[in-house]
């Protein structure tokens, strides 16, 4: 097989939430060396200028709400990018494993016998919580973190959540993709015996410029998401520890 048909190789590069000194060393140098970056709406701005000049940069993003390109479409680009023979970098918001359709794309790259590699980063909470100034943990009262997405395929909220684990009072709880559901999601939650007054953090456009903190209880989040869910990226966060710093909401 000449050079030119070889296959190439794909570079799932976890952006974090967008602060470019939030990547790894690794995440850096795979993008100054890609051929090609296939990335999405939340790692685009001041990350792409880390690109190899010249590079293809080509916006694959899916946002709730908005047009957004089709999971299928998404994977063929890869492979095709790939089958030419490039670097490619698929660049990924937060943790490449972590909600993102991980699976699906590397499935396809099997599939035509592509290879890659998977390069982690910091999620969207662990970026949240620091910004916040808070722990994601603490010995004995929050002893356990569960991420979970409260839309379904769908966009409501999923009827298989497991009720008793998401109102353990002794978990910290990351809810992604949740500002248009929580109100259902907290009604759950209350009648399964999380208290109302049960500390709740909405972390929005975390690591950019126009990032912004709320503070509250569930209830009081639910109320405000109710009135307006705006139009921000968020991760949500509660339990015990996602208080403000000094223990006042």
């Amino acid at each position: 097989m000449s050079d030119a048909k070889k296959p190439g190789f794909v570079s799932f590069v976890s952006s974090g939430p967008g602060d470019p000194d939030l990547l790894t060393v690794k995440a850096v140098r795979r993008l100054a060396a890609a051929d090609a970056v296939l990335y999405d709406d939340l790692s685009a701005g001041p990350i792409l200028s880390l690109a190899r000049p010249g590079a293809d940069l080509v916006g694959v993003g899916k946002r709730a709400g908005r047009a957004s390109p089709k999971q299928d479409h998404v994977s063929q680009l890869l492979v095709d990018y790939a089958r030419t023979g490039q670097k490619v970098v698929r660049l990924k918001s937060g943790d490449a494993g972590i909600f993102g359709r991980l699976e699906e794309e590397i499935t396809a790259l099997r599939t035509e016998g592509i290879g890659y590699e998977i390069i982690p980063g910091v999620t969207t909470p662990s970026a949240a919580a620091a910004a916040a100034g808070i722990p994601l943990t603490r010995r004995l009262a929050a002893r356990r973190l569960q991420f979970i997405t409260a839309a379904d395929v769908t966009g409501g909220l999923p009827g298989d959540l497991n009720w008793a684990a998401l109102a353990d009072p002794h978990a910290t709880t990351c809810v992604f993709m949740g500002k248009r559901t929580f109100g259902a999601l907290v009604a759950g939650l209350m009648a399964h015996g999380l208290p109302a007054d049960t500390p709740a953090l909405l972390a929005e456009s975390v690591g950019h410029s126009d990032e912004r903190l709320w503070r509250g209880t569930v209830t009081g989040l639910a109320a405000k998401l109710a009135g307006d869910v705006g139009s921000f990226p968020a991760v949500i966060l509660y339990g015990a520890l996602a208080d403000a710093p000094d223990g006042n909401a």
